[in-house]
C-alpha cells in the first residue's frame, strides 16, 4: 500500500493529510474533445477530413472519432496544480486555433459547439472515419462500420469531452475504488455541467423517444440536463445486458473478456462480411473491441502498438481514469472552462479518498436509473434519486457531496498557493440551488430569447461566434509552422505504416480479435 491512506479505514481528512505536496503536484490531466464539422447552415459537413490537419491515423493531436466529419482534438497530459489546468487549456486552445485556420483556408465550415449533433442527413449518408489502406487503418474503419450496423450512425455523432486524470502512487485497487465512487456520484456532474437539454429533430427521426416538441425541428426535455447521457445517447439493449463490476481489476477484466469473446446472435446475423465481400464489423461478439463498451468512466493504461487495452491493464495495471460524461460547454470556446476542470480535480480526488464499498448488481442497476433520471429530468424541482435502497432528493445528496469536497479543495489550494479550487467548489455550491444558472438551463434560455426555440439556430450562432473568437486570437508564425510540421510528419507516418504492411487484412483481423491477445488469463479462459 502506498502513502494514499494513513491507515486502513482512516477518515477522509486523515487520508487527505497523508498526501504530500509533491504527490498532489503530480496530479495530471489531459483532454480529448470531439466536435462535428458543420456547414454554415447548420447541417453536417460531408467533406473528407481536411488534408492540412494531417493523418487522422497518426497525428498525435488531431484525429477523428466515429465519423470522417467528427474532429477529435487531443492534448498531452499536464501535471501540476498551479499551472496544469492552464497548460492543458492553452494547448487545447492552440489546437483549436490551428484547426480553425486550416478549415478557414478551404471553406466556411465550423466546429459544432454542442454535444448533440447538427442537422443530420439520412443515417447511411453520415461518413465513417477513414484511416488509409494499412491493416490498422482498415481495422479502425471496419470497427466504425460495425458500430453503425449495431447502433446506427446518428448515435455515434454525439460529441463530448473526455477528461483523463491520474495521481502518482495510486494502485489499481485504489483507482477502482475511485471509479465505484465516481459512478455513485456522477449524477452531480450531469446536473452541474450537462449542456444538452435539446436536439434537432433529425436526430430522433424514426426513433421512439420521450422528448417533447419545442420549436420547429427542435425536441427537448423541459428539465433535461444531458440528453447525451440519457436514453437517446450512448445506450444499447445489448450493452444493457452487461453487468460489469468495478470491484477489482480481475473482475472487471473477466466481465469485459466475456463480452469480447461471447458470440451475440443479432451480431452473428450481421456477419463479419457482406455477400459482396466487404467488411461489416470486426467481430460478432457482444463487443468488437474494448472501446465499444460505453461507460461514464474507464480505467485506462497507455498501450503499446498493436496491444489490446485489456492486455495492457492486466499486465501493467491502471495508469489513469478517463471521465466520459462531460458535455461540450457551448458557451466556452474550447468546450470546457478552467473552473470546471478545477472542480473535476477536486471531485476525482474526493472519489479516490472516500470509503468505497464494493458495488452490487442491485446498486449498478440503481445507478443506471439515476443516470437516466438526471439526464432527462435533473432540474425538476424535488427530483429524488436512489441511494442504498432509499430515495433522497438530488439537491440534498449533492449538497452533502459538495460539503465534503470543500476540505479537498482547501488542501489543493494550500499546495498551489491560490484560491481556484475553493472557488470552483463554491460555484458548484451556488449552482446546486440555482438551477436556472446551469448550462442546460442557459441553453434553453438562449434558444427562447434569441432563436425562436430552435436548437440548430442557437448552436449554429454559437458555433459561428466561437469560430470568430478563435480565429481572432493571436497565433504566432512559429506555432503555425510547428503544427504544419506535425501534419506533414503524420502523413509520412501513415505512409510508412502502409508500406510496412505485409499481412493480409483478414489474418490481421483474426489475430487482433483473438482471445489470446486479451492478457494473462486469456489462454485459461479459452481452454
Amino acid at each position: 500500500m502506498n502513502s494514499l491512506h494513513a491507515r486502513p479505514n482512516a477518515p477522509l481528512a486523515e487520508r487527505l493529510r497523508a498526501l504530500g505536496p509533491a504527490q498532489l503536484e503530480g496530479m495530471r490531466r489531459g483532454i480529448e474533445k470531439e466536435s462535428l464539422r458543420a456547414q454554415p447552415g447548420g447541417t453536417l459537413a460531408l467533406t473528407p477530413h481536411p488534408a492540412a490537419l494531417g493523418s487522422a491515423l497518426t497525428h498525435p493531436r488531431i484525429t477523428t472519432d466515429f465519423s470522417e466529419s467528427q474532429l477529435e482534438l487531443v492534448t498531452a497530459a499536464h501535471a501540476g496544480l498551479s499551472d496544469g489546468v492552464a497548460a492543458a487549456l492553452t494547448e487545447l486552445t492552440q489546437i483549436h486555433q490551428f484547426t480553425n485556420r486550416a478549415m478557414q483556408a478551404i471553406g466556411d465550415e465550423m466546429m459544432w459547439v454542442s454535444s448533440m449533433p447538427c442537422g443530420l442527413p439520412t443515417d447511411e449518408t453520415i461518413p465513417v472515419g477513414r484511416y488509409g489502406s494499412s491493416n490498422v487503418g482498415r481495422a479502425k474503419s471496419v470497427y466504425r462500420l460495425g458500430l453503425s450496423h449495431r447502433y446506427g450512425r446518428r448515435m455515434q455523432t454525439i460529441s463530448g469531452i473526455h477528461y483523463n486524470w491520474s495521481l502518482p502512487g495510486v494502485s489499481s485497487e485504489e483507482y477502482f475504488g475511485l471509479i465505484r465512487n465516481f459512478r455513485r456520484h456522477a449524477f452531480l456532474l450531469l446536473y452541474l455541467f450537462g449542456a444538452s437539454p435539446a436536439v434537432c429533430s433529425t436526430f430522433v427521426a424514426g426513433r421512439q423517444h420521450e422528448l417533447q416538441a419545442l420549436g420547429e425541428h427542435t425536441m427537448y426535455m423541459p428539465h433535461g440536463t444531458s440528453l447525451r447521457m440519457g436514453r437517446l445517447g450512448y445506450q444499447s439493449d445489448a450493452q444493457a445486458s452487461l453487468k460489469v463490476s468495478y470491484n477489482n481489476l480481475d473482475g472487471y477484466g473477466a466481465s469485459l473478456q466475456d463480452a469480447l469473446t461471447r458470440p451475440y446472435p443479432p451480431y452473428e446475423a450481421v456477419g463479419i462480411r457482406n455477400p459482396g465481400g466487404d467488411y461489416n464489423q470486426l467481430a460478432t461478439s457482444l463487443l468488437q473491441i474494448e472501446n465499444e463498451f460505453y461507460g461514464t468512466i474507464r480505467p485506462k493504461r497507455v498501450i503499446y502498438p498493436g496491444e489490446r487495452p485489456l492486455h495492457a491493464l492486466r499486465e501493467r495495471g491502471v495508469e489513469y481514469v478517463e471521465v466520459r460524461l462531460m458535455d461540450l460547454d457551448p458557451f466556452v470556446p474550447v468546450g470546457i472552462a478552467p473552473q470546471t476542470m478545477h472542480f473535476l480535480d477536486v471531485f476525482l480526488l474526493h472519489c479516490l479518498l472516500s470509503d468505497s464499498p464494493p458495488d452490487t448488481p442491485q446498486e449498478i442497476a440503481a445507478l443506471a436509473r439515476n443516470q437516466h433520471r438526471v439526464a432527462a429530468r435533473g432540474r425538476e424541482p424535488g427530483l429524488r434519486l436512489e441511494r442504498a435502497g432509499h430515495e433522497i432528493e438530488l439537491t440534498s445528496w449533492g449538497a452533502a457531496l459538495i460539503d465534503e469536497c470543500l476540505p479537498v479543495a482547501a488542501a489543493l489550494d494550500a499546495v498551489q498557493g491560490g484560491t481556484a479550487y475553493l472557488e470552483a467548489v463554491r460555484a458548484a455550491q451556488a449552482s446546486l440551488h440555482a438551477p436556472g444558472s446551469l448550462p442546460s438551463a442557459r441553453v434553453l434560455q438562449a434558444m427562447e430569447k434569441d432563436h425562436a426555440n430552435s436548437f440548430v439556430a442557437f448552436a449554429r450562432a454559437q458555433s459561428a461566434a466561437t469560430r470568430q473568437t478563435l480565429l481572432a486570437l493571436p497565433f504566432s508564425e512559429d506555432m503555425q509552422k510547428a503544427f504544419e510540421a506535425l501534419s506533414r510528419q503524420s502523413l509520412a507516418g501513415q505512409k510508412n505504416i502502409e508500406a510496412a504492411d505485409t499481412m493480409p487484412f483478414e489474418i490481421y483481423r483474426q489475430q487482433y480479435v483473438s482471445a489470446d491477445r486479451l492478457g494473462i488469463r486469456s489462454l485459461a479462459h479459452a481452454a
